[in-house]
């Protein structure tokens, strides 16, 4: 495989939406069915009854019962496995996501985790999906049908955004830093390939350096510096995992023109030289 591929929700169907009842031997079927893979759009996951766990982005994530989780546009997934697992999987097009949901579910610069719901939030979002299948798959010349699909989506999206945002404490979520660690983190998967130095990002924000410093450091722990290698080195880690590009042909495709220099790179935040990272994970 020469890229990692990327599957668009708009090849599947023109209303941007699909939700889908599931048992954990058809998530069997559908990840070996569909592989290695990053998508154009958000996928939700609610868990009912058993348990079920993904791979993204190298990191295995438990999805317990009764729980919620999401993947956002472009993280590389694969691996569905349950353990006496039921529930539900909606595919949403970023342009049906309210951009105060976006905020909140774009809000982690480190991998999101799995919510656990309360018995009553779990009757919540339970009620809503049943009633979002049961419209989405009804007779679609209706009137006002998609009015109606989306009108239940974004009840359900409003749900479980409600439900992450309580693991901001209100005093960081109004913050200024906060903010700009939002926008930053937006930013940086934008242009993390072609813009590698933490002053640009200072001016894309109009702020100083060290004021972006200052805010990383206050919402995360780290400096600039630190998160915009660390998008780089996840994407080189997808593509060496994932494809048969060269290390040559990968430094160039994250906008290095010295492969030597990204290998050293690579071995001095990965601990492990480029190919030593590729052969430990198909040994």
């Amino acid at each position: 495989m020469k890229t990692i591929p990327v599957h668009k929700i708009s090849d599947r169907n023109e209303s941007g939406f699909e939700i889908h009842y599931t048992s954990d031997e058809e998530m069997r079927r559908a990840g070996d069915k569909l592989g290695i893979h990053r998508d154009d759009h958000y996928l939700f996951f609610m868990i009912e009854t058993g348990s079920a766990e993904i791979n993204v982005d190298f990191c295995d994530i438990l999805l317990p019962n009764q729980s919620v989780y999401y993947l956002l546009p472009g993280q590389v997934h694969h691996r569905i496995n349950g353990k006496d697992a039921k529930g539900w999987f909606i595919a949403v097009d970023t342009g049906l996501i309210a951009k105060e949901f976006r905020e909140i579910f774009e809000d982690h610069l480190l991998m999101q985790q799995p919510y656990q719901l309360t018995d009553e939030r779990y009757r919540q979002c339970h009620q809503l999906l049943l009633l979002l299948n049961d419209t989405y798959k009804s007779n679609s010349g209706e009137p006002f049908y998609l009015q109606n699909v989306y009108a239940l989506l974004n009840s359900f999206l409003a749900t479980v955004a409600a439900s992450y945002s309580k693991l901001c404490t209100a005093e960081k979520a109004a913050s200024r830093p906060k903010q700009i660690a939002q926008d930053f983190k937006r930013l940086l998967a934008e242009n993390f390939i072609t813009e590698k130095s933490p002053t640009a990002y200072a001016q894309m924000l109009n702020i100083s350096g060290a004021y972006l410093n200052e805010s990383l450091n206050k919402i995360t722990g780290m400096p600039v510096s630190y998160w915009i290698t660390h998008e780089v080195m996840l994407e080189a880690k997808r593509l060496l995992y994932y494809t048969q590009l060269t290390v040559k042909e990968i430094a160039h495709q994250l906008g290095y023109d010295d492969h030597t220099y990204f290998s050293r790179l690579f071995k001095n935040t990965v601990n492990k030289t480029p190919s030593e990272f590729r052969d430990s994970y198909h040994k």
